[in-house]
């Protein structure tokens, strides 16, 4: 398969990489076949991160690649919380991959600026990041947002190697400034949500478009082997998208487009504690984890509870920058958690 560099980390990605949320929901068994048929392909570029599963798919990914770990790029993602903490979560995430090192290690989730200023602090997350490039833990730094805004910030600072953001048709806002600054910076850039958290259902459109962006690497989620052919056999096929895909692709942002979260966070914080952007994702998450633990998820748990205490006020779809209906979409995600609830107890 062709190859992408990860900017200066000089690392050579397969042009299709892997997310590691899915392989939670299968057996491990399975988990396991589906990451070593991928290798098979010709992917070698695996990202995870300590929260997925608490550190279930990091362990299936462990297990799949224990034997040809020399022909993977691993990359993980820790909260930049304080450096002891990171530092914690390193190791675990080390144990669990079964490697004594990470080709990438990532900050996860830098979504707003207060969270930014708090991991370049004393003792913060960059602290800890250095130590383990000094200790050989980690090899390169990179860090995943949601924020366009941010993630700009973050790119020209020099502090990282890779930036990981969404990136799809339907939610494209980091096309016009990240994806060039990426490249004029000679950062990594991986593109998560490739089919907008199950928005975009055609594999084809949707890894056609961001194969359009030669620096960018896709990593698309998977859980079943069919899943990661169809896509090799896309990326290996011819890329220029038809005037027809073109008008397929602009009728599934025009359905989409107004009822699509971004998570970019914009809305909060919510003066009554509503965790607004958690709620939006509700139904997304349910389609991403097993039901298990999309029940005993203490952020989905604490989310359901905070929508209690929304007052309709509107505020948030004041600040919102898509002008979604931010209070019908978060009744909705409440409505449809009481009915997969109801639905499992009385299986």
């Amino acid at each position: 398969m062709e190859t992408v560099r990860l900017g200066k980390t000089n690392l050579e990605a397969a042009r299709i990489g892997i997310g590691g949320i899915p392989l939670t929901r299968p057996t491990e068994d399975e988990a396991v076949r589906v990451i070593q048929h991928s290798l098979d392909l010709g992917v070698n570029f695996i990202d995870t991160a300590i929260g997925y599963g608490h550190g279930m798919s990091e362990r299936r990914i462990g297990k799949a690649v224990a034997d040809r770990r020399d022909r993977v790029i691993l990359a993980t993602k820790t909260p930049p919380l304080d450096k002891a903490t990171c530092l914690r979560f390193l190791d675990l995430s080390l144990r669990n991959l079964r490697t004594d090192y990470l080709d990438l290690w990532q900050l996860h989730g830098i979504n707003n600026f207060e969270t930014y200023e708090q991991a370049l602090s004393p003792g913060g997350a960059m602290e800890a990041a250095q130590e383990a490039l000094q200790a050989g833990k980690a090899r390169h730094i990179g860090f995943s947002s949601h924020t366009v805004d941010v993630a700009l910030k973050l790119v020209a600072s020099g502090y990282f190697e890779t930036v990981m953001v969404p990136l799809n048709f339907v939610s494209d806002e980091a096309a016009d400034k990240l994806v060039p600054l990426a490249q004029e910076c000679d950062v990594g850039f991986i593109a998560m949500k490739p089919f907008a958290g199950g928005r975009i259902r055609d594999a084809r459109l949707a890894i056609k478009y961001l194969l359009q962006f030669e620096n960018v690497l896709p990593i698309p989620g998977i859980e079943k082997s069919e899943e990661i052919e169809e896509i090799v056999n896309i990326a290996d096929g011819p890329r220029a998208l038809s005037q027809r895909e073109r008008r397929e692709m602009k009728d599934i942002c025009a359905r989409v487009g107004t009822r699509f979260c971004r998570q970019c966070e914009y809305c909060m914080p919510c003066q009554q504690g509503v965790h607004i952007a958690a709620l939006m994702y509700l139904p997304i998450l349910w389609d991403l984890w097993p039901p298990d633990w999309f029940f005993s998820w203490d952020y989905v748990t604490h989310a359901v509870q905070s929508g209690e205490n929304c007052t309709q006020c509107g505020e948030c779809e004041e600040k919102c920058p898509y002008k979604l209906p931010i209070r019908d979409m978060i009744a909705e995600s409440l409505e449809f958690y009481e009915e997969q609830k109801a639905k499992a107890q009385n299986k």
